[in-house]
């Protein structure tokens, strides 16, 4: 394949990098943040979705780069969750006085390195594509530098994300001097009959350093203490994207390289898989404060995520895409919901603070009830579909261990229910603490519109992403 059949299929990619230098010289020039800069980045992370969407399918720079529907799939919601980041955290940081032009700057960035990982087919495109989009997170989380615990959640972050880093290069190293390759099809034919112990170790080490990336039990530990720090905008660009680009990503790793060792990083994937369900759902029925509390919320849910992903298969493949892109729209509404809200000029961040929320904003209390019964899985809400489909995987495989792994699932999300119904409660029932500040408008009509995909209309949505889903899935690895 020549250079420019090449760069077609990385079109999406190549419009993000170019716009990224771009914006970088413009914003320079002018030194500050402004409507039309923001709203220029929003253009091209939605012409990069639409790209991606129409693009042609097939695999690019000596099978590093592969076009195929979950690529396309994973593309389009990632990009466009990426935009809605921007008006968000552009807002936020600004009625805080640290509007930046970087911000926009990064999220594009970030967006770039996720498309990477969507589409990597060797170790070096993984590696290249995950540092990418982390040293970009790294900066979001630490933007507020004069803010303390926003400096803490960036170097936390840092520090924690170079150790990971540091696992998935000795992974990767591994399997390079074992399988004598970093392409994940010379990978496949070398564990076409199942894994020898030096390759089983260097996948190992590859899924630790990736399970770190989605924030899964136990590489968990920076993820309450970097929500908890990071500004609001950015926590709900943090829970979403990212997790999908990543889980995308192992996916390739487990399905397209080590398909032939199934069942032997099933056992690895069920462990993981169970721990984060109820490492999440235990450790956030002590969290007060909502930041920290949705942190745990997003552990159990990536437990959910990677369960599906356990499964195997075509099935296996569509329940993970689904439930992570459902998934999205609960946690991006939340905190679009969580950003509109000020008392007196400060962030309300805790149970308490939503006290009677109601009698106040009524709208959001709404928006927010609607988000946490769909985390909890309450039916016929799109939390409760993305589980059906992971359960249904699951039991679907025949296997023992995967069938009690779903009853255990389920077990989990009865106990993380306690705690989404008590911020319901205290919204509906308890006093107010106080009015509360004019709400954001723009993030506002974000909250109201996730919070109308969360109710039933979604139904009309499966509809249609379902089948994209599942032709996407069916050709995975094909």
């Amino acid at each position: 394949m020549n250079l420019s059949s090449a760069l077609s299929l990385a079109l999406p990619e190549v419009i993000l990098a170019i716009s990224a230098l771009i914006l970088v010289v413009w914003g320079a020039f002018q030194g500050r943040s402004n409507p039309i800069f923001s709203g220029a980045a929003v253009v091209v992370l939605l012409a990069a979705a639409a790209v991606a969407a129409m693009g042609p399918h097939g695999v690019a720079f000596n099978g590093a780069y592969v076009a195929d529907g979950v690529a396309a799939f994973a593309k389009v919601a990632i990009y466009i969750a990426s935009a809605l980041a921007i008006p968000l955290g552009d807002k936020w940081l600004g009625a805080r006085g640290d509007a930046k032009f970087e911000f926009p700057v990064l999220i594009v960035l970030t967006a770039l390195g996720m498309g990477v990982m969507a589409s990597a087919g060797d170790l070096i495109s993984l590696y290249v594509g995950v540092e990418l989009h982390s040293l970009a997170l790294y900066v979001l989380a630490a933007f507020r530098r004069d803010d303390a615990k926003g400096s803490e959640a960036g170097l936390k972050y840092f520090v924690l994300g170079a150790l990971s880093s540091g696992l998935l290069l000795y992974g990767a190293s591994l399997i390079y001097g074992f399988a004598g390759s970093t392409k994940f099809t010379d990978i496949a034919a070398v564990v076409s009959n199942g894994a020898e112990t030096g390759v089983l170790f260097g996948l190992v080490f590859l899924i630790c350093g990736l399970a770190f990336k989605v924030s899964a039990a136990p590489f968990h530990m920076w993820t309450p203490d970097v929500y908890e720090g990071a500004p609001t905008p950015v926590v709900g660009f943090f829970a979403a994207a990212p997790k999908l680009a990543a889980m995308v990503l192992l996916a390739r790793v487990l399905q397209e390289a080590f398909g032939g060792a199934e069942a032997q990083w099933r056992q690895i994937l069920v462990i993981v898989a169970l721990l984060s369900i109820f490492v999440g759902a235990f450790a956030g029925l002590a969290q007060k404060n909502l930041k920290r509390l949705w942190a745990y919320s997003s552990i159990a849910n990536i437990g959910y995520a990677v369960l599906g992903l356990a499964a195997g298969g075509e099935a296996g493949m569509q329940s993970m895409l689904m439930f992570l892109i459902l998934y999205m729209v609960d946690v991006t509404g939340f905190f679009a919901c969580l950003s509109a809200l000020n008392r007196g000029g400060k962030p309300m961040e805790t149970i308490e603070d939503m006290a009677g929320l109601v009698k106040e904003r009524p709208g959001l209390a709404l928006a927010i009830t609607a988000f946490s019964l769909s985390a909890l899985g309450l039916p016929p809400l799109s939390g409760f579909w993305a589980k059906f489909y992971v359960f249904k995987a699951a039991i679907g495989t025949g296997d023992v261990v995967m069938q009690t792994a779903a009853v255990l699932g389920l077990v989990g999300s009865v106990v993380a229910a306690f705690y989404y119904l008590r911020l319901i409660k205290t919204m509906w029932f308890d006093g107010s603490v106080g009015a509360t500040d004019k709400p954001e408008p723009g993030a506002r009509l974000i909250a109201f519109a996730m919070a109308l995909f969360a109710f039933p209309v979604v139904l009309i949505a499966l509809a249609w992403i379902d089948p994209i889903a599942k032709t996407a899935a069916a050709a995975f690895g094909g």
